[in-house]
């Protein structure tokens, strides 16, 4: 029965889509020391955690060799051995999941199901479409543009894919084609996927915002119990080695960037080591805890508009003062053979081990795709939180299309400035990049142009910003897991968090460096590429008993007493399904040109 007595949009939300349940987010936490916690997800995490920091910090070679039959003299050997196990046996799944999450975000986005709103028919929306774009940038992957763009080319350019010979015209453009297949419409197909079924399940159905939400259509209540328990512990693990390692790729970048200033400006030579490395992030994230403290309206939003301001003036004083007209054609040229070669580089898993191609899959693509899975619960959990009000259309639009076509173009403009150097020029920087690491690759190129030491110095800014938005935003949303889905988890809980989050890179970076961030991503994302298959399923059943609720008679009679009694405007699409309402009276609601 309906309650009369309640406003209309409450009785809208409560009556016809919230989940059939009484437990409430946070009902089983307990506070301590100024937390709010789900005890079981917290407690058991905070262990695990310690316990890795442990074993990392004081390596114990002969355990490892008890336990695995294999003597592995420091970390870095064991890290190197996990990664090669989970390659060697798994990438078939990592190749198939991803293509699969491509595939079913479309079918969403353009099905009857595009015109869902999260949030309910009501939901307005957050933020700006500006707003929403910017937060979308500087959660993603901006450490990861920054830190890629000119070492990827460079070493698919040297050994490229599809046949095509090395450090030549055509490697340069399968170069380029690979480097925007790994960083365009597989990674956010990852992070659309995640953000629509987290947004669906807490906005639409009133569930916690947590990964055990988007399990409801099948377990039901038991989303509340051990079920739900260890989903959420998976997601805090994959969420906090996924952040781990954007943030140990940023110290990489700060400390190369520092040293090249250091050198260029000041004369005196800057020390690149793992200490120093350790150093910036602790001062990194102690400013980040700063933005932390803001919220997330003073802090995240308006550092994300910065940092959007920065990227765009770097690239632009790139593409002006570097090979203008090369960029502009290797632009359209390398996405067409990207998007003509798509079956085979999405499906490609060299099942055939060939020269020179060994070991490929393992640094490049799986380490992407183990990347973006363990990446997203973070990220997919930051964009629910901030895209209520939008349509599955809008939303998987907007998350799939814009952000990699920037990122199309971001790679041309800095990849394609540094294969430029390499066919046409004397002054390539191939063989420092290969012996030095990518970390130093922009700072090389910025060698090679005008304004050298203002460019360095805005990209050693963004990528700090970028920094600091990313532990921000990744205190965040670990504060959501471990309070029990809450909207607004404590402050002190999202510091303990940014500081964990510091800990962890640290202790990464100190126990193998670049490829113990590798291996830590593989590992974290591989048991979340399950969930997100299954995840493609709960989600399919969640929307479509929306849709049905929308376009039922019932609904529609209810509709029509709303319009008679409290004048709203009701906008249906084309089939009659209700897309939007707007309260004429007390504002309360979405605007029908929202849609």
């Amino acid at each position: 029965m309906v309650d009369d007595s309640k406003p209309w949009d409450d009785r809208l939300t409560d009556d016809w889509f919230e989940a059939d349940t009484d437990v409430e987010p946070g009902d089983t936490n307990i506070q301590v020391a100024g937390l709010d916690v789900q005890p079981h997800v917290f407690f058991i995490s905070i262990g695990v955690i310690i316990a890795f920091i442990l074993l990392t910090l004081f390596y114990p070679g002969e355990l490892m060799a008890n336990a695995f039959g294999e003597t592995f003299a420091s970390p870095e050997g064991a890290f190197g051995w996990i990664q090669g196990g989970i390659v060697g046996h798994f990438s078939w799944l990592y190749i198939l999941a991803v293509n699969l999450f491509i595939l079913v975000v479309l079918f969403f986005a353009l099905s009857r199901f595009g015109k869902i709103r999260l949030g309910g028919v009501g939901a307005e929306k957050e933020f700006s479409d500006l707003s929403w774009v910017a937060m979308l940038f500087s959660a993603g992957m901006g450490i990861g543009l920054m830190f890629w763009s000119v070492g990827e080319p460079l070493f698919h350019f040297a050994d490229p894919l599809l046949g095509a010979e090395g450090e030549t015209a055509a490697g340069a453009e399968v170069g380029m084609a690979t480097t925007y297949f790994h960083w365009g419409f597989h990674p956010w197909a990852i992070y659309g996927l995640v953000g629509l079924g987290l947004a669906f399940f807490s906005f639409n159905r009133g569930l916690p915002l947590t990964f055990r939400s988007v399990f409801w259509p099948v377990l039901g209540d038991r989303i509340y119990g051990w079920p739900g328990h260890v989903i959420d512990i998976l997601t805090v693990f994959a969420t906090l080695f996924g952040i781990a390692t954007s943030l140990g790729l940023g110290a990489l970048q700060i400390s190369a960037g520092l040293s090249f200033m250091g050198n260029e400006v000041v004369g005196t030579a800057v020390p690149t080591g793992t200490g120093m490395q350790v150093g910036i992030i602790a001062v990194i994230t102690a400013i980040a805890l700063v933005s932390v403290g803001a919220g997330l309206d003073k802090g995240i939003r308006r550092l994300s508009t910065i940092n959007v301001g920065l990227m765009l003036t770097i690239m632009v004083t790139v593409l002006i003062v570097g090979p203008t007209v090369f960029v502009l054609g290797l632009f359209p040229q390398a996405l067409g053979t990207y998007l003509s070669n798509f079956p085979e580089l999405a499906l490609w898993s060299d099942s055939f081990d060939n020269a020179p191609y060994a070991g490929w899959m393992n640094d490049w693509t799986i380490f992407y795709w183990g990347w973006w899975i363990a990446w997203s619960p973070f990220v997919g959990l930051f964009i629910a939180r901030i895209s209520r009000g939008r349509t599955v259309r809008e939303f998987i639009g907007g998350v799939l299309i814009i952000p990699a076509i920037f990122s199309f173009f971001w790679m041309s403009v800095f990849g394609g400035t540094a294969l430029h150097f390499e066919l046409f020029t004397e002054q390539g920087i191939m063989g420092t990049v290969f012996d030095v690491g990518e970390e130093v690759a922009m700072f090389e190129l910025f060698t090679l142009l005008p304004f050298t030491i203002l460019l360095s110095t805005l990209a050693i800014i963004l990528v700090t910003t970028f920094f600091v938005t990313s532990s921000d935003s990744g205190s965040l949303v670990l504060g959501h897991l471990s309070s029990g889905g809450k909207h607004d988890a404590p402050r002190n809980q999202r510091i303990a968090w940014a500081l964990a989050e510091g800990i962890v890179a640290s202790v990464l970076l100190i126990g193998g460096g670049l490829g113990a961030l590798q291996t830590a991503v593989i590992t974290a994302g591989l048991p979340f590429a399950l969930v997100l298959v299954f995840l493609c399923y709960s989600l399919y059943l969640g929307l479509s008993k929306e849709y049905r609720t929308l376009e039922s008679d019932e609904f529609a009679e209810w509709i029509e007493k709303i319009e008679d009694e409290q004048g709203v405007v009701v906008k249906k699409s084309g089939s009659g399904v209700v897309t939007n309402i707007r309260d004429t009276g007390s504002g309360r609601g979405g605007t029908a040109e929202d849609d």
